[in-house]
């Protein structure tokens, strides 16, 4: 039996509007919904509604790196599920997340043993924020209470997410309701030192300097904690200068600082290895993670913290809850067992050699961009890149959303935020894909000039 009926009107029925999309121009979709509807997906590719190919140049949105409706990973789903389909993870657990947060634990850097499963990068980053006061508090230091964030900075949706992050127009709407106690480090993006880099930019590390100054503004006393994506993606990936992850650690150790990697975006590949602490060769005290850790079939997400961290919470009486959070759906058996399949992939398809071979395809198709009338800049790291691309006066976003549509007509599905085209295609493209996609917008930017 199909969940939708033959006769089912998706286009009116979106126009209708019952269903509220997020982060989403709703108005203008209602006005236009029938190349927005993605019917069915294979590998590297969406099928609209309509039949239409689109090649999906972000990897669903970060999150489906091994491409879609993968053998292994629909078969561990199904298995799973009528194996045991779920399981509460209050006082109780089971085999297939016991497992996983070992095999996950092994990949992280050394010394970060521990995971604590939510279900969302935005649960996973409020779940480190408590993590963080209750290691402070556990160890006689509840004053530090303080959280530093980064402009341009994105951490989820949650109120603790939305108060460390940086991105203007996530948080206008709700600044009565920020936790209290947040500040912010400057960013790193600076297209006069930095515009057209190739990998890691040579100038910027001492912006993590920044960080001192917030010290001798709030006292180290009170700073529980600094978050920080290795590589900003939602604002448009922004690559961190050599050394600045390096003094960033430097300046948390000194002054007792928690740091936490927000690797939503860049866990399991993106950067060619497990974390991109382990690219940068800088481990944090706790890893935020989740999109790829399951190729996006099942939601999941989780923390990952040092034997440091775990050790503090597990005192005093033995029937004690050590630790008052936790969600529903915390480790749920189905992501668990997907979650496994995409780690067996991972290993025996050796995608992070593919994703290291493909680097530099990416970095030389995308740099040909360089010269069109409208680029200012461009990116790149790993298996990810971004274009900015010059606003029309007066309406910022305003052409990059119309590169956005024009691409849904040309057979790109484009993740544009504002006036930067993000790319992180699959894992799994091949090197021709690359370079057709970076063709498609090629002409896209030519025609919007």
């Amino acid at each position: 039996m199909t969940q939708l009926s033959d006769d089912f009107d998706c286009p009116a029925a979106v126009t209708d509007g019952a269903y509220w999309l997020p982060f989403s121009a709703n108005r203008r979709m209602k006005a236009n919904p029938v190349r927005r509807i993605m019917a069915r997906a294979k590998g590297p590719y969406y099928y609209t509604e309509a039949g239409e190919e689109l090649f999906d140049t972000l990897s669903g949105l970060w999150c489906t790196p091994l491409g879609h409706g993968h053998p292994r990973i629909v078969e561990a789903l199904k298995t799973q599920a009528e194996t045991l389909d779920y399981c509460t993870a209050f006082q109780v657990t089971n085999p297939v997340t016991v497992r996983l947060a070992g095999r996950i634990a092994e990949r992280a850097p050394q010394g970060l043993n521990h995971v604590f499963f939510a279900n969302s990068g935005s649960e996973s980053v409020d779940t480190a924020l408590k993590i963080a006061l209750g290691y402070h508090r556990l160890r006689g230091e509840g004053n530090r209470f303080r959280m530093i964030g980064r402009e341009k900075g994105y951490h989820g949706v949650g109120f603790g997410g939305m108060s460390v992050g940086g991105i203007v127009p996530n948080r206008k709407m709700f600044a009565t309701a920020m936790i209290p106690g947040v500040d912010h480090l400057r960013h790193t993006h600076d297209p006069v030192h930095m515009a057209f880099s190739r990998g890691q930019p040579n100038w910027g590390a001492d912006r993590a300097d920044d960080l001192e100054r917030l010290v001798a503004l709030h006292d180290a006393s009170t700073i529980a904690a600094v978050i920080v994506e290795p590589v900003q993606g939602s604002s448009g990936v922004i690559v961190p200068p050599v050394g600045y992850l390096q003094r960033l650690r430097e300046i948390c150790t000194r002054h007792g600082i928690l740091l936490i990697f927000d690797e939503v975006i860049t866990g399991f590949g993106r950067l060619g290895a497990n974390f991109a602490a382990e690219r940068f060769g800088v481990t944090p005290d706790m890893i935020v993670f989740a999109k790829a850790i399951t190729n996006g079939v099942v939601p999941m997400g989780g923390v990952i913290v040092s034997d440091e961290i775990y050790n503090s919470f597990m005192t005093g009486p033995e029937n004690a809850i050590e630790f008052c959070h936790g969600y529903t759906y915390s480790g749920h058996p189905l992501a668990a067992a997907v979650a496994h399949a995409v780690l067996d992939v991972m290993e025996e398809d050796a995608v992070l050699e593919r994703v290291r071979a493909l680097e530099p395809v990416l970095e030389e198709a995308v740099h040909t961009l360089r010269g069109l009338n409208l680029v200012s800049d461009i990116r790149n790291i790993g298996l990810t890149a971004a274009v900015d691309v010059v606003p029309v006066d007066g309406a910022p976003g305003a052409r990059g959303l119309s590169i956005f549509e024009k691409g849904l007509e040309s057979g790109l599905l484009l993740r544009c935020t504002g006036d930067t085209i993000a790319f992180g295609p699959p894992f799994i493209s091949t090197p021709e894909q690359i370079y057709a996609m970076v063709d498609g917008v090629r002409r896209l930017i030519q025609a919007a000039d």
